[in-house]
């Protein structure tokens, strides 16, 4: 049997619209050692799976790691997909810094990170190494 999982489509995400409707979302078939880390939407109403791939890559700057993370079929998480995977799968990254797959907006040459140990993000130099891990994005 496929598992599912409902989630509320409505551009509104207030607890007291009335309007939303409930549609069940199948999970997609994962390969093995793939985590579905949950379902995301965005501010016009687009939602996709989020999956983290197995593996994660040693110590390289923020352009080798895209660049990795692009060759076995995926990306980088972003910010906020971090900071989800740091909540709920805390347990699949070593107590390390992670790249981000968004450059820093104020300070070229930068890109974001996420430390999986205390939690913090921040914006580093991107010819500094460190560890990646990549998703993959499915649309719904």
């Amino acid at each position: 049997m496929t598992e599912t999982r409902e989630i509320a489509i409505n551009s509104e995400f207030s607890p007291t619209n009335q309007g939303a409707t409930m549609q069940q979302i199948p999970l997609p078939p994962l390969a093995e050692g793939q985590i579905h880390v949950g379902i995301i939407g965005n501010a016009i109403g687009d939602y996709y799976h989020l999956i983290l791939l197995p593996g994660d890559n040693d110590d390289a700057s923020w352009q080798a790691q895209i660049d990795w993370a692009k060759s076995i079929g995926g990306d980088l998480p972003d910010r906020v997909e971090q900071a989800m995977l740091f909540k709920h799968f805390r347990d699949q990254f070593k107590e390390d810094w992670y790249w981000s797959n968004e450059s820093h907006h104020a300070d070229a040459g930068f890109a974001w990170c996420q430390h999986f140990d205390g939690g913090t993000q921040d914006g580093i130099l991107e010819g500094y190494e460190l560890r990646a891990r990549a998703v993959r994005r499915l649309p719904i």
